[in-house]
Order: structure tokens, then sequence, then C-alpha cells
């Protein structure tokens, strides 16, 4: 798990990952898997995209 999770952070360090889905929930998992992983620091948007889309002003991609 460790190697597909290095490999998924293409050169970034852990602790500059900001992990986030629809509501934050799936994120949780994707830490665990990381921190299990010995990968630890990485940060939780707890929000994720529920808070981000309602948000006035915030960028969204439209294609």
């Amino acid at each position: 798990m460790r190697k597909e999770l290095t490999a998924s952070l293409q050169g970034q360090q852990p602790e500059r990952v900001i992990s986030q889905c629809g509501s934050g929930v799936t994120a949780c998992h994707n830490l665990l898997a990381m921190e299990v992983a010995g990968l630890s620091g990485a940060a939780l948007y707890p929000g994720s995209w529920s808070q981000w889309s309602n948000t006035g002003g915030a960028p969204v991609a439209r294609e």
C-alpha cells in the first residue's frame, strides 16, 4: 500500500497533501490509509466539495 500511495503523491511530501471529497467522509479513509502506510502529516479539508461549492465566489472549473 505504501508503494501505491507514495506513487500517487508524485514527489510531494505527505505534509503538503490536503484530502477532500464530496463531504469529507471518504477523504478520512484516504488519510487513515496514508497514516497506516507511514505517510503522516496530511490534512483534511472537512467541508470538502459540499462546502466549497456553496461558498460564494469560490473558483469552480466548469469543464
